[in-house]
């Protein structure tokens, strides 16, 4: 899916923690509405079968519960895309990436292949519809994580590219698919920030390190001989390795859909750095050598992550809703807040607090440009009613009240952009001060066996403040946006 992914060291976060947050969006033929749940181990199958694939795998017998974001509707499979187990462990998946002629050509992506004209059925590989419930529930560090899912793309294959996230409470690692059995990962240095958009993202790889010590870096078992045998280094004179440059793309199509994403969030967190703009810039929206990572210019916080992955290019002359926008360019680049997202997640693993409440995962549904961001307890047994969803397009639910926002607001911006601002500020600092109000609760009386009713409690006040702030919100809107429609006209009856 297309998506774009932020991941934020535990030394750049304004307090200390590690952040792995994604976009997942729809493709451009509609949306897939997602709902957060909690599966238990007595939930979790022992005997997996890929409904896309068909590809079957025995899990093992300990899972752990965990949090995941699976579609509302399972046609398709399940699609847990993100979520935190009972370890404080966190995993996001996917990033769909892009990759090269030379590398499919090398290793082939392993398709299903219905049985016909006497040929039985040949299964699949694994892929984003089975990522997460694959590997989440039995992990207990971030580099556990990377090895899990590492040895079942060896094992079963992939169809498709994709990126992979992994956090715990000291690291980020970021993983990516190369072909159909290859992959490598980095972990993110804790100084450090990362925006990935769909394309193959990391760029300097330390093969010394991946095969010695592997402090920061991890691959598959023969990638050094898969690189030779197909002379996939495109390196220079000895140079540095170059991941993106072996394995990834820099096509037109990059330069409209992905490099600008990239581009505009390093200029955020990096505004003094004279490279982003003007003629003579050294990074441009098209530009395929932007860095992986970059140290920010001051520590980042949950809301520089819900504004980067809702920007639609704002100051730039890109932007859809700027009447200052030149208009040969706007609209030229594919948004980060774009129509079709379908939900945000930002995991935010706290070290200076106990296990038990250590976890939030920041959510928010539908259109970034036009939604919020609220912080949930991870430590828990049932998600909140409001966010699970159903195919059933009705107000009272939290992802498709954001979808009715956002179209009723998107063709009138000017005049509903003040009140979902100010609706996006209530409701993120009610949601900080319930938060802040449970964690000193609990520190004040910890019991470890009263955590997942005191967090779901918690939760529960956050679901009934962001009910009542988001109806009153789509008041506003759809007054707004109905005053706006186009068979208005301004003589009143007598």
């Amino acid at each position: 899916m297309p998506c774009t992914t932020l991941l934020v060291g535990k030394n750049a976060t304004y307090d200390g923690s590690t952040f792995a947050a994604r976009n997942e969006d729809s493709g451009s033929a509609g949306f897939c509405a997602k709902k957060m749940t909690v599966v238990q181990p007595e939930d979790q199958p022992r005997h997996y079968k890929s409904v896309l694939s068909h590809v079957e795998i025995e899990l093992p017998d300990n899972p752990m519960r965990y949090t995941c974001m699976p579609n509302a509707v399972s046609n398709e499979g399940i699609w847990g895309a993100a979520g935190v187990n009972t370890a404080n462990v966190s995993m996001t998946a996917t990033e769909t990436l892009t990759t090269n002629e030379r590398v499919i050509g090398a290793d082939p992506f392993v398709v299903y292949r219905p049985a016909q004209n006497g040929t039985p059925e040949q299964a699949g590989g694994i892929g984003e519809e089975d990522l997460v419930t694959l590997t989440l529930p039995y992990i207990h560090s971030a580099r556990e994580g990377v090895l899990r899912l590492g040895a079942l793309l060896t094992q079963y294959g992939t169809y498709e590219m994709n990126g992979i996230a992994f956090q715990d409470v000291n690291e980020v690692w970021w993983l990516e698919t190369i072909g159909g059995h290859h992959w490598i990962a980095r972990r993110v240095p804790d100084d450090c920030y990362v925006i990935m958009p769909n394309q193959f993202g990391i760029d300097f790889f330390d093969l010394k390190d991946a095969f010695g010590a592997q402090k920061d870096f991890l691959c598959s078992a023969d990638l050094r001989e898969f690189i030779t045998e197909n002379h996939l280094d495109l390196t220079l004179n000895g140079d540095d390795f170059n991941a993106r440059l072996a394995f990834g793309s820099h096509s037109d199509a990059d330069h409209a859909y992905n490099t600008p994403r990239a581009w505009f969030a390093q200029r955020y967190f990096n505004p003094s750095e004279n490279v982003w703009d003007g003629p003579d810039a050294e990074y441009r929206p098209d530009s395929d050598d932007i860095t992986w990572c970059r140290v920010p210019e001051h520590k980042i916080t949950v809301e520089d992550v819900k504004y980067v992955l809702s920007s639609h290019y704002q100051g730039t002359p890109y932007d859809p809703y700027s009447k200052h926008s030149d208009p040969l360019m706007k609209g030229a680049y594919r948004p980060i807040g774009i129509n079709r997202n379908n939900f945000l997640s930002l995991v935010q693993i706290r070290p200076y607090l106990p296990e038990e409440i250590r976890s939030i995962e920041w959510v928010a549904y539908g259109s970034n440009a036009f939604n919020t961001f609220v912080p949930l307890y991870a430590n828990i047994d049932h998600a909140p009613a409001y966010f699970a969803t159903t195919s059933r397009v009705t107000s009272e639910n939290f992802y498709w009240v954001n979808r009715i926002i956002a179209a009723l607001a998107d063709p009138h911006y000017e005049q509903c952009i003040q009140f979902i601002e100010r609706y996006q500020m209530r409701t993120a600092s009610k949601g900080y001060a319930e938060i802040t109000a449970a964690d000193k609760a609990y520190l004040a009386a910890p019991d470890s066996a009263k955590a997942v009713s005191s967090n779901e409690a918690a939760n529960g006040k956050i679901e009934a403040m962001l009910k009542e702030e988001t109806d009153e919100l789509l008041d506003k809107v759809l007054s707004a946006s109905s005053m706006g429609m186009k068979n208005a006209f301004s003589r009143a009856d007598m």
